[in-house]
This record gives C-alpha cells, structure tokens and sequence, in this order.
C-alpha cells in the first residue's frame, strides 16, 4: 500500500511522540549537559579564584567518589552572586553560589547542599525533567523535532531551551518525591564522605529561621517544608551512622569564606 501524506504524517507523528516519551539515554544527557554548561559559563559570573574553586570540587568529588561508579563526570563551578543557590546540570555539572558558601555555618552544611545536588543528578531527576518539558505541547513541536531529528538529534533540542540559565532554572524544578529523593541519596552519601549529613537539615532551617519563618526563593523552588526536613532528620536518626563525622573542616572554611569577602569588596 502506498504512503499517503496523512500517513506519512501519522507516522511521523507517532515517532516524535515515542522519542519524547523516551528517557533520555546517557548520550543525550551527557551531550545536552555540555550544551547548558556551555551557556552558563558565558552568562555566570564565574569564581576564578583557584583556592575557592578547589575547595568546592575536592568537596564534591569526595562525595561522587563516595556515591560509587557514576556515568558521568562530574564537574563544579562557583558563581559570585548575593544569592543563596546551588543547582545541577544533567551530566554532572553542579555550580554553587559564593552566598551559599558565605551562609554556611560549618563544612558539614556545605557538604549537604552539594550532595543534595549531586543526588538529583545520580537519580537522574534533571534529565528527567528535561524530557518532561520535552512533552508539554509536543503537539505543537513537530516540526521542531522533525527538524532536530534531521540535524543532528539532540543539538535541536538543546538549541531551543534558550538562555543557559534560564534552561538550568526550569532543569532545576523538583517535584517532592525528587526532593525527597535527593535527600536520602544525601543522607546515605555523606557519611561514606565521612561528612555529618545533620548539615543538610541545619542549613535549611538556618535559612528558612533567618527569613522569618518564611521559604526563601531558593527552598521555594525546591519545596523544602519543615515536614520534608522533618522527615530528613528521621532518616539521620535511623540511620546507623558511624563516629567521627566532620561537621568542621579545622577553619578551612572559614577563609574561603575570608577570600570570598576580599575579592567582593575589590570588585566595582
């Protein structure tokens, strides 16, 4: 029987809606991953200071080496802004804001936002969440797929999530089982890192008691309610935690959060 262009249609319909319901493969992630990054690093105004960057990364690869093998490799970024912030790109690119630093009371604090990050990009909820917005209004995006699967399969798809940040932004919207989610992968990790994970929980109420009881734009964005935290601490408390955690890092810390503040006030 002859192709018809109804049919034709149909069957080209019927592809781009089963590449969208499919999870994207650890290719396409790692491809579309590099096409963010990219971005960012030309929007973000990135930390060049080596001692702040280096001590974020030996952070974050002790606990990637701690998660076990990954299919990924993981690289961090620290970004100067005055707002408190972490989030994840898919393959393993994590940034952190120099704020996020600032505001952390201990090592241990630090250590938990950068393994809740690391947790969401394990579980592979950012890629997840790149194909979910893949779905809404698939109907309306044949022509866009059709044109990206002509050339050259994800670099069309990644084209058209626009500006760097704005891609990490909606990469970054967690529903509560991916928060939660995230959160026990952090509390499981952190202690084969040898950090205290009671410093995921503490720097969350930290910043929800300094605003006034109210979620900051941050935790708004990751829907950390005081049920969640909560339930976190539960998981600490049940969880059979060996001695020794390091909650402090002998003053580490505390000078980059020094060499943070030395390079803010020579900046215009």
């Amino acid at each position: 029987m002859g192709w018809t262009r109804s049919s034709v249609v149909a069957a080209a319909l019927v592809l781009v809606l089963s590449i969208a319901c499919a999870p994207l493969s650890f290719e396409e992630e790692a491809y579309l991953g590099r096409q963010v990054n990219d971005q960012i690093r030309h929007e973000a105004d990135l930390v060049r200071d080596r001692q702040i960057w280096d001590y974020v990364r030996k952070i974050g690869h002790k606990i990637v080496a701690a998660a076990g093998p990954q299919p990924f490799t993981y690289h961090f970024y620290v970004v100067e802004s005055g707002a408190i912030n972490a989030f994840a790109l898919p393959a393993g690119y994590i940034y952190v804001n120099t704020e996020t630093i600032m505001q952390a009371r201990n090592v241990s604090e630090l250590a938990g936002v950068i393994g809740h990050e690391v947790g969401h990009v394990a579980r592979r909820h950012v890629a997840n969440n790149y194909r979910r917005q893949q779905n809404v209004g698939v109907l309306h995006r044949v022509g866009t797929y059709t044109a990206a699967l002509i050339g050259g399969g994800m670099a069309g798809s990644a084209a058209n999530m626009g500006g760097g940040l704005a891609a990490a932004a909606y990469l970054n919207s967690y529903g509560r089982d991916a928060e939660r989610e995230a959160d026990v992968f952090a509390v499981e990790v952190l202690p084969k890192a040898g950090y205290d994970p009671e410093g995921l929980v503490t720097f969350f109420e930290t910043m929800m008691r300094e605003s006034g009881g109210s979620l900051p734009a941050w935790l708004s964005s990751h829907p950390a309610t005081s049920e969640r935290i909560a339930s976190t601490r539960t998981l600490i408390r049940e969880a059979d935690l060996p001695r020794g955690l390091r909650r402090t890092d002998g003053g580490r810390l505390e000078q980059i959060q020094k060499r943070i503040a030395a390079l803010r006030r020579r900046r215009p």
